[in-house]
């Protein structure tokens, strides 16, 4: 308790005035204070409110199941949700570009990385061995301004 009212004292010289400070019971750790900026002229006042709690901790799963509804021993219950497909070119593969704004329209890079999220607006990351006026090697192209190339 001392330690909490050198806090409150120190808060208190450097310009904050405690509001309240109030803690629970010595078995909980939730603490809340708060601290009122005081200021002589008048000019602004602060309101600055810490909570700090903690959750318990969670009853182990193992004691929250019971025995009695477990399936055979020999069935399995994990179903694995099939893999969605590949979206556009593979890594490493020769594609063409077809954006005509781009600095290397018509121009046969090698894909770096596909993002697989379809929400991605330019998912392909393209390197040229060219590079632009930026001095840039790399860009990225949305799936219908490239074309793989056959080699």
């Amino acid at each position: 308790m001392s330690t909490c009212n050198m806090n409150m004292a120190s808060a208190a010289a450097a310009g904050f005035l405690p509001v309240s400070a109030s803690n629970t019971t010595a078995s909980s750790s939730r603490t809340s204070v708060s601290f009122l900026n005081f200021n002589n002229r008048g000019l602004r006042r602060h309101l600055v409110i810490v909570r700090a709690s903690e959750e318990e901790p969670a009853a182990p799963a193992a004691a929250a199941t019971t025995t009695t509804d477990a399936p055979a021993e020999g069935a399995t219950t994990e179903v694995k949700a099939a893999k969605p497909p590949p979206i556009g070119p593979k890594r490493g593969s020769k594609v063409r570009i077809l954006r005509k704004e781009s600095y290397w329209y018509k121009g046969v890079g090698s894909v770096v990385t596909v993002d697989q999220d379809p929400k991605s607006r330019y998912p392909v990351v393209v390197r040229f061995n060219k590079v632009n006026y930026a001095n840039v090697s790399t860009n990225n192209y949305a799936l219908d301004e490239i074309e793989e190339v056959v080699d």
